[in-house]
């Protein structure tokens, strides 16, 4: 139990810092560019995602796994989970005229718990502390 709770710990503080990039990033690509939502949204997406995996993989499932074939498995959450947030995300700021950034946060809280699970039980599932052995 205790081992969970840390495991959940440092998933969320590296989640932290992958949604303090993406926030950043956005914000940044939508203030300085012309550019509508869905791209601003995608690059500070993929820029994360890569940040939260490397750390993840390494410090919070001290995972063995082979690297080509977990990556592979996040990309194949994020085809899902990708065209889904920013459908939905330029369709709330876009058309709904919600703000931006609310909109960015509420898909980055549904991408934390979604990923989460997804780690824990099809990307790392089988090597978790596997790295210490």
């Amino acid at each position: 139990m205790n081992k969970e709770l840390i495991r959940t710990i440092k998933f969320t503080l590296f989640s932290i810092s992958a949604g303090v990039i993406e926030i950043g990033l956005f914000t940044l690509l939508s203030k300085i560019t012309p550019w509508p939502y869905w791209p601003c949204y995608l690059i500070a997406l993929v820029a994360s995602v890569i940040w939260n995996f490397t750390l993840n993989r390494e410090y919070t499932f001290k995972s063995t796994a082979n690297i080509p074939k977990a990556f592979t498995l996040v990309i194949i959450f994020y085809l899902i989970f990708t065209p889904a947030s920013t459908i939905l995300g330029n369709y709330l700021a876009e058309s709904l005229h919600w703000n931006d950034i609310l909109v960015t946060l509420i898909n980055m809280a549904l991408n934390f718990v979604l990923e989460f699970l997804y780690d824990k039980y099809v990307v790392f599932r089988g090597t978790i502390d596997s790295k210490g052995r």
